[in-house]
């Protein structure tokens, strides 16, 4: 495929797994979430993956009108690319974590490819106290959590967005969900080029060894051939291992406060526009280019951003 020296940064802003109470960086409000995105814009993300909060508990919220207090600012501000979640809270239904790219619109919206075990339980052993009432149980219900995502779930959100021109970030937590994806591919329901992000270390899903990232791309290799961009995501401690390892492989990268709230080893990121930076230095260091958001909408073939609903 075209441009093979320029590397798509992606930040993910603010996700539905970390808590309030685990960072006080995270950003919660609709003021803190378009300021930190457009930071994380400035410093060279090219797509930038929103999530939204309550404002006053800092609760994942998948209503249409969480997304409007920063949709529009961070159009306004940026030229970055804009991809909305379908993937919500691993709580809720799928036509609630739908619902905000179908009426938005983006250029990109995320859509997992497959049911798992979601695991975020071991993180409560770090934390006597919470600041929210919500966040212990949260965390504690994740023990008998399976984040559904079935054949009919993402059919469901395939037609309820592909129709807007929105195209996917397909997330892949496993080797299955490669193949999940591929089954819609013969189907005929999603058309190359496929935007694949392949997610470690979360619990439930794949791992985060170097043999585990080789095979996620060896296996997309041979089902997709030259019809998919790569791109990976570590979770935690993991993040910039795994980044230099698939960057050095061809590969593109997500950074952000939704997949890690760390900067280095024990010190708390205080922006996401810190790790795109870090993202920024190892992409060149290694004799790459970041790709600007124009490049990434040519390398994804998206339909740009005069024609998105906000």
């Amino acid at each position: 495929m075209p441009t093979p020296d320029k590397v798509i940064i992606s930040c993910a802003i603010t996700g539905a797994i970390h808590t309030p109470t685990m960072t006080p960086h995270l950003p919660i409000t609709p003021d803190e979430i378009a300021e930190s995105a457009i930071g994380a814009a400035e410093a060279g993300a090219a797509i930038l993956h929103l999530h939204a909060r309550d404002p006053e508990t800092g609760r994942p919220d998948q209503s249409v009108e969480a997304f409007a207090g920063f949709l529009p600012r961070i159009k306004q501000a940026t030229g970055a690319v804009v991809n909305i979640t379908t993937g919500g809270s691993p709580y809720m239904k799928v036509d609630e974590r739908a619902a905000p790219a179908a009426y938005w619109q983006p250029e990109v919206a995320s859509l997992n490819m497959g049911s798992m075990n979601f695991g975020f339980f071991p993180l409560l052993a770090k934390y006597k106290e919470f600041k929210h009432d919500w966040e212990r149980e949260y965390l504690e219900n994740s023990r008998d959590l399976v984040f559904r995502n079935s054949f009919k779930d993402i059919k469901y959100v395939l037609e309820t967005c592909y129709g807007n021109g929105t195209r996917f970030e397909f997330e892949c937590y496993d080797i299955s969900h490669l193949y999940n994806l591929a089954h819609f591919a013969d189907r005929g329901l999603v058309k190359p080029p496929f935007f694949i992000q392949s997610v470690f270390g979360l619990l439930g899903g794949i791992g985060t060894h170097p043999e585990d990232v080789m095979h996620m791309k060896r296996t997309a290799d041979r089902l997709f051939g030259d019809d998919f961009r790569w791109s990976v995501l570590g979770a935690g401690k993991d993040q910039f291992r795994i980044a230099t390892q698939a960057v050095s492989m061809g590969g593109n990268i997500r950074v952000g406060l939704e997949d890690s709230i760390w900067i280095e080893r024990g010190k708390l990121a205080e922006t996401n526009a810190q790790q795109v930076e870090k993202a920024r230095r190892l992409v060149e260091g290694l004799g790459l280019q970041v790709a600007t958001p124009d490049e990434a909408r040519e390398m994804l073939a998206l339909k740009g951003g005069d024609r998105v609903n906000f």
